[in-house]
């Protein structure tokens, strides 16, 4: 069986926390992602749900070298070519079809990261090649108590919950041994993108890393 996992790895360990962001105005995506990089968060979700986001991570790539834009929201084989170009270094679907499995499959120089939500869903996408994937929706499937559950079953999968995560509950996601990294959309809140308030996103991300930054998985 063919593994995808290598270079979603690389990408997200290191990461720990990576943002949701959902950017509605090209103009912003560079202070954003320059806010988020000097927080000490260079790796960040672009939601593809609209006709910016592919323009707004092609900004980041050329303006802002540190950082890590990846596409999130993809759904389709057509989605995942559309990040590549882009410029995205890797993508995130929310959940996972034969058709886009297969796509990513066919594309090994582009990281994939496909979604589940359930067991049978986890099987199909690890019977893909695909053993690091998105948990989501995280806080509704049974949080980080799922994933417990999920680790003794399939030992070999790495998981990277979203959906309802927040400050909260990010010690328990980050304790579970089986967990590389957890976005949040509450990282950068919409609110505060529509504001540019660029110093206060800055603020809860350094504040996040200062919290979350020593715990270690076992």
């Amino acid at each position: 069986m063919t593994s995808h996992s290598e270079s979603p790895l690389g990408l997200l360990e290191p990461a720990r926390l990576v943002p949701l962001i959902a950017i509605e105005r090209v103009e912003d995506a560079v202070p954003l992602a320059r806010a988020l990089v000097e927080a000490g968060l260079p790796t960040m979700e672009i939601a593809l749900r609209n006709k910016v986001a592919p323009h707004a991570i092609r900004e980041i790539r050329a303006h802002v070298p540190q950082a890590i834009p990846a596409a999130g929201n993809v759904m389709t084989p057509h989605d995942l070519h559309l990040a590549k170009e882009a410029g995205a270094r890797f993508a995130f679907s929310p959940g996972s079809t034969p058709p886009l499995l297969e796509a990513a499959a066919a594309m090994p120089d582009f990281p994939f990261v496909p979604g589940v939500a359930t067991a049978s869903e986890l099987m199909m996408a690890m019977s893909a090649g695909f053993h690091v994937v998105k948990f989501f929706p995280g806080a509704t499937m049974g949080g980080a108590a799922t994933l417990r559950a999920f680790g003794s079953a399939f030992p070999h999968a790495r998981f990277v919950p979203t959906g309802g995560t927040n400050a909260d509950d990010l010690d328990d996601w980050l304790a579970q041994q089986n967990v590389i990294a957890v976005g949040g959309a509450w990282l950068a809140p919409a609110d505060e993108i529509a504001r540019r308030d660029w110093a206060g996103i800055s603020a809860r991300a350094k504040a996040a890393v200062a919290r979350h930054g020593a715990i270690r998985r076992r």
